[in-house]
């Protein structure tokens, strides 16, 4: 698990430092402050510009939502919407944490709706751009994301996405690939309501946003090895491995592979990248 030695040696940017002088923000919260920097780069990466109106599906607690509102200013927007609880979440629930932003200078700025089927969402005025960052594993098939992607396209005028790319670059990213297989494969194969529920390489993204009439226009990747999230990943996926024990055979053999590889890398862990697609 990452330990505070290695959260306090972690380099913030400046404009990572600016932000959280600038809005009170996570200032005694090290592990939110890697998060946030994160975040802050797929902003930039996405082009968000000031006095921008942008709808956020998935916002979950806030984690980029924050740095949409720093990035469309005072003059600007940000709608954030997800389909869970305010209750749902840890450490923090999706209520506290939008709370706590809301009091922030950014409150302003940001409308939150929680317990939302974006299916039922509605607007008469027109978003510059919808954003989707790191929430499409929660689909639980491709046909669900590909609807969201045509509601999205009467809605806005722009979509920027972001997600883990499968593609890992280094071995040491191995071990979050083989975390979040295992968990893909529990979902299919023990019922359950976990945050992985399928996984996407970028290559179904972008057919998925031609088969909804996107056109894409921009696509890079953004360094994210410092996070956390390989380790929560291999963690979670280490606390579960028992309830594979009635599964078919051949997944339980497959499985114990994954198992093999994520827990024979020797330290030096790494989470994988994000991919960013952006599309008109």
């Amino acid at each position: 698990m990452w330990g505070e030695s290695y959260l306090k040696s972690f380099q913030l940017n400046e404009k990572t430092i600016s932000f959280l002088l600038n809005y009170q923000l996570f200032e005694d919260d090290l592990i939110q402050q890697v998060q946030l920097q994160h975040r802050l780069e797929l902003v930039k990466a996405f082009g968000i510009q000031k006095g921008m109106r942008v709808l956020e599906i998935g916002c979950g607690q806030g984690d980029t939502t924050v740095a949409l509102a720093d990035a469309v200013g005072e003059n600007g927007s940000v709608v954030a919407i997800d389909i869970a609880s305010p209750d749902y979440g840890a450490p923090l629930t999706l209520g506290q944490a939008t709370e706590r932003i809301r009091k922030s200078p950014l409150g302003e700025r940001i409308d939150f709706h929680f317990e939302m089927d974006f299916d039922f969402f509605e607007s008469t005025i027109p978003f510059d751009v919808a954003v989707l960052s790191h929430c499409s594993w929660y689909f639980k098939q491709p046909e669900d994301l590909l609807n969201y992607f045509k509601k999205i396209r009467g809605l806005a005028n722009y979509i920027c996405f972001a997600e883990w790319d499968l593609d890992f670059t280094c071995i040491t990213q191995r071990s979050h690939f083989c975390a979040v297989s295992i968990l893909a494969l529990y979902s299919n194969f023990v019922k359950n309501e976990g945050n992985i529920q399928n996984l996407f390489h970028k290559t179904q993204i972008h057919r998925l946003l031609q088969q909804a009439n996107f056109e894409v226009v921009k696509q890079l990747t953004v360094d994210a090895t410092l996070l956390q999230d390989g380790q929560w990943e291999k963690s979670y996926a280490n606390s579960i491995r028992a309830e594979f024990s009635k599964v078919p055979s051949m997944i339980q053999s497959l499985i114990t592979s994954y198992y093999e590889l994520m827990n024979n890398s020797n330290g030096g862990e790494h989470a994988l990248n994000s991919f960013i697609v952006c599309a008109k």
